[in-house]
């Protein structure tokens, strides 16, 4: 067995607790310079998770012990969405269904629209809150968050990105970002922040 043999095997696997082809890339490309080999659940058939929670957190949590209880493996989450002020937040824990089933960004796109004709308060976040967890019954999930800020476009912008991203306007950049190159969008990426807060609790307490 060679070297690069060796560093191969002795890479940590990690089940990524989403489907989202979006998600699984973005994910990759910011844990690239880690020695991880994230593993999204469909390879490894694990069902979807309910997320009936009403925050962000909770369904990340939920979601990571599920994934590790089917895989045994360490296990990482996120719930992430949109959350726009002149909406009230929404469509907050609902982003990727807020035009109902089955899930759509096309149309989850055209709703907001419609939500937002009128409104001259366009300010949103994007949140993420990420989990891992090292068991199903982990008694100290790692838990951080991101928030990324911007402007909701009344059409939609680039074809890049996925989810909102045609309709969200970063002003700094004069792009939506749906516009962004993976590493401008890495930048600003409210799951880049989270992400970068949870690999400093991941140098302190280890996988």
């Amino acid at each position: 067995m060679t070297a690069a043999t060796d560093k191969t095997v002795a890479k940590q696997r990690i089940v990524l607790a989403s489907n989202n082809a979006g998600k699984v890339k973005e994910f990759n490309h910011l844990l690239a310079q880690f020695d991880f080999e994230v593993i999204p659940q469909g390879e490894l058939g694990v069902p979807e998770c309910p997320e009936p929670f009403a925050t962000f957190v909770e369904n990340a949590l939920a979601k990571a012990r599920h994934a590790a209880e089917f895989t045994g493996l360490p296990a990482l989450a996120d719930d992430s969405g949109l959350c726009v002020h002149a909406l009230g937040g929404a469509p907050g824990v609902l982003s990727a269904r807020f035009a109902g089933e089955p899930k759509s960004d096309l149309r989850n796109n055209e709703k907001l629209q419609t939500e937002m004709q009128g409104k001259t308060d366009r300010r949103a976040w994007y949140y993420a809150a990420l989990v891992l967890v090292r068991s199903a019954n982990d008694p100290q999930p790692l838990i951080a968050d991101g928030v990324c800020t911007g402007e909701i476009l009344t059409s939609p912008q680039g074809d890049g990105g996925f989810g909102y991203d045609p309709l969200f306007w970063r002003a700094d950049f004069q792009k939506s970002v749906a516009q962004l190159s993976a590493a401008e969008k890495s930048t600003i990426s409210h799951r880049a922040k989270a992400l970068q807060k949870l690999i400093e609790q991941l140098k302190e307490t280890g996988l």
